[in-house]
């Protein structure tokens, strides 16, 4: 209610405003004025000044957000890869800065240079082969070593040779609205089969439990990955599209429904060393300070503080996949390899889990009354 009413009063003073300039038009009604529609030299004048004023925001607007808001890049890369995407995406950002900044000056300097002027005529040539050629064959060879060094850094990425894939671990990532799962495949390395029909109980994953490849996989809503080992990620989708996006991996990939796609990558740096990392001690910092300045306010409105933060990796769905999308987070953990095999060890299979659900419980007969024993040897005795 309080939305429409602002919008109202909004809606009419705009409405107050343009009758004011009605009847400030009807004021000046037989007076010498100025009201022709073609721009005179003082106009012209105006416009120029006004892209030089404008390009000089532009830039002073982007040195403002690099010194304000420069901070929230995600900083140190947490897997073997990272680097590669950061530095392509470096030189990308680089390109992109010079040219916009170059570009965008020539645009508005050669509108003021050139405005108009009474009694000037503007030189008209049809073409001119030399300038169509350098503004041709430059982009040309520019992206065209952009593209070639994306392509070869994401070959980098995606190819898992036969060695790597002996060691590897093998990883479904399961998604759905509104939520991950994951499933470790057991020491064969190969996931059971699934289908989203033989979804039941606490098989929400639909794995074929008839499978033998699928008598170790283990089903857990945390992931855990140790450090210095290819991790091959499969990923299912069960309704929509969704995206497995694992920022500090710098890894993602679209979960398609029906079909299974697939991302691998080697953690380089453990939860507890990231925790470390200056950039996030400084950005936990940051975000504590603003969490304790709400948590007073909210306190003084009888509601409880808002808990300490602390840096967890997180794998988070980058698809607006429906009204509660925000919920799609699981938390990752890097752990040494022993702690990683510690964890995995305590985790019980996926048909274990299934045959303690489905396990017969004893039960007693109904209406059988209780024997008394100690009556029954009473009598013996007797």
């Amino acid at each position: 209610m309080t939305s429409f009413l602002v919008f109202t009063v909004l809606v009419l003073i705009g409405i107050a405003l343009w009758q004011l300039t009605k009847i400030y038009d009807l004021t000046q009604f037989g007076t010498a004025s100025e009201n022709s529609e073609v721009a005179n030299d003082k106009d012209n004048s105006v416009n120029g000044y006004l892209m030089f004023a404008f390009v000089g925001f532009i830039y002073v607007f982007t040195i403002y957000s690099l010194y304000a808001w420069g901070d929230l890049i995600l900083g140190t890369p947490a897997s073997e890869h990272g680097k590669d995407v950061d530095s392509l995406m470096a030189i990308s950002m680089a390109l992109i800065f010079f040219v916009q900044t170059f570009t965008q000056f020539l645009l508005h300097y050669f509108a003021f240079k050139y405005r108009g002027k009474e009694g000037q005529k503007a030189l008209y040539f049809a073409d001119n082969n030399k300038l169509e050629a350098i503004w041709t064959i430059i982009p040309v060879i520019v992206l065209a070593g952009l593209i070639m060094y994306g392509l070869y850094t994401w070959n980098n990425i995606m190819f898992v040779d036969e060695e790597d894939k002996q060691d590897a671990i093998v990883i479904e990532l399961y998604a759905k609205q509104f939520g991950w799962e994951a499933r470790y495949a057991g020491e064969d390395k190969t996931l059971g089969k699934a289908n989203v029909r033989l979804i039941e109980g606490i098989n929400t994953l639909g794995v074929d439990l008839a499978d033998p490849a699928a008598q170790d996989d283990k089903v857990v809503t945390e992931l855990h990955l140790p450090v210095g080992k290819k991790i091959i990620f499969k990923m299912r989708s069960q309704d929509v599209l969704h995206s497995a996006y694992m920022p500090h991996f710098r890894a993602q990939m679209n979960c398609v429904p029906g079909m299974i796609t697939q991302f691998s990558f080697t953690p380089s740096v453990t939860t507890a060393d990231m925790r470390n990392d200056e950039a996030i001690i400084a950005k936990v910092d940051k975000i504590n300070k603003i969490r304790t300045k709400n948590s007073a306010k909210i306190v003084a409105e009888g509601g409880v503080a808002l808990d300490p933060y602390t840096f967890d990796y997180l794998l988070l769905c980058n698809k607006i996949c429906g009204a509660s999308h925000y919920n799609m987070q699981m938390k990752i953990v890097v752990d040494t390899p022993e702690e990683y095999k510690a964890w995995l060890a305590e985790k019980p299979t996926l048909a274990q889990q299934w045959k303690e659900a489905n396990a017969p419980q004893p039960f007693e007969a109904a209406g059988t009354p209780a024997v008394d024993s100690t009556k029954v040897v009473a009598q013996v005795i007797k």
